[in-house]
């Protein structure tokens, strides 16, 4: 089945409950750490990605329906995500994202790759608008959004960090993980992910001793 803005729009939106604190106006630090899982997990994976990355939004749609519920709920993995914009449009997406409360931060970027062809690529898109459909569902109202797409504060902060890993851990593709500290680059499919997070949980154990 080909999936549509429209069909992802209706298939997440029971996933995007509009919490009490962006209700009452509370806009939460954007700054802050996005991730999901149990941070005392043995093993930690930085994911940086880009949102318009058709390798990551492989990754999203193919592996990760497997990765959360089989390495994440369990409490083997933490996910950390750090944005890597191959582009403007996904570098205000990032900001976007990074507006709306942690809890919601998953949800969102998981429907923007679910629907990444009907919104990244079409000619003539209107990505201020489109990106917004999502960003409703979530909560947000216009104000919040217009103020995130031009916060040029945060901007400046997502791309230092991109900087940042290019000069200290070499990534120059997305997506690329950092697992327990060493590098694998590239959308792996499932069991080439679990047996990396799993030989990292055994050597983290270990050398606990």
């Amino acid at each position: 089945m080909q999936i549509t803005r429209r069909s992802t729009l209706a298939l997440v939106g029971s996933a995007f409950i509009a919490p009490a604190a962006m209700a009452a106006g509370f806009t939460p630090s954007p700054y802050s750490k996005r991730s999901i899982g149990s941070p005392n997990a043995p093993v930690t994976a930085i994911e940086y990605f880009s949102l318009t990355c058709t390798h990551c939004a492989e990754f999203a749609t193919v592996t990760m329906p497997k990765v959360k519920p089989k390495l994440v709920d369990t409490g083997i993995l933490q996910i950390v995500y750090h944005d890597f914009p191959l582009d403007r449009v996904a570098l205000h997406a990032a900001q976007v994202a990074r507006f709306l409360p942690p809890e919601q931060y998953y949800p969102f970027i998981e429907a923007l790759f679910a629907s990444q062809n009907e919104w990244a690529f079409r000619p003539h898109e209107d990505y201020h608008k489109s990106i917004f459909e999502f960003a409703a569902l979530a909560g947000m109202d216009k104000a919040t959004y217009d103020k995130a797409w031009n916060d040029k504060k945060l901007a400046d902060f997502i791309l230092q960090g991109q900087q940042e890993a290019e000069t200290m851990y070499h990534i120059d593709a997305t997506p690329s993980f950092i697992i327990n500290g060493k590098l694998h680059p590239g959308a792996m499919p499932y069991d080439d992910f679990a047996d990396i997070v799993t030989k990292a949980a055994k050597a983290a154990k270990a050398a606990k001793g």
